[in-house]
């Protein structure tokens, strides 16, 4: 039986976003054939996961270290951009962004990348909000709203 992790979801083909997995999700994972994974929790990420990355090669990105500890900060406007720069590069693909409940921070990088894409505010939101259910976060809203493309190839 293959169970995907919290908030999983497709963001297009080869980029998909969820929550930190359990066990019981590492053989849906395995599925995915990923390459990378960007974990922005700025928690360690659990051993049995970390194991699991390196006995598939897959390259873990922990750029939730690059900031504060408290996980009720918002994301910080250079984790983002270290995101992004990751999710433009084709070598990083297929790939998975998540962080402990696959909501906030992994919402506002996912809101950004839409923002490269040219997506309509209405619609990077309501994706947004389609994730963040009833624990809406508007400073990660506000964020995404004011994130300025240009920074990631400026």
């Amino acid at each position: 039986m293959l169970v995907p992790p919290p908030n999983f979801g497709m963001v297009e083909e080869n980029l998909y976003r969820s929550g930190a997995p359990d066990l019981l999700n590492l053989p849906f994972l395995e599925t995915l054939a990923l390459k990378s994974i960007i974990w922005l929790a700025p928690e360690e990420p659990e051993e049995a996961f970390v194991d699991f990355c390196l006995s598939h090669e897959i390259k873990l990105h922990h750029l939730g270290v690059l900031y504060s500890t408290n996980s009720w900060d918002p994301i910080t406007e250079d984790i983002v951009l270290k995101a992004l720069h990751l999710l433009v590069q084709p070598s990083t693909y297929p790939v998975l962004v998540m962080c402990n409940l696959g909501r906030h921070r992994t919402g506002t990088v996912i809101g950004c990348l839409r923002k490269l894409q040219k997506w309509c505010l209405s619609a990077i939101l309501e994706e947004y909000r389609r994730y963040a259910g009833q624990k809406v976060r508007v400073m990660n809203e506000q964020f995404i709203e004011l994130f300025d493309e240009e920074l990631v190839f400026g």
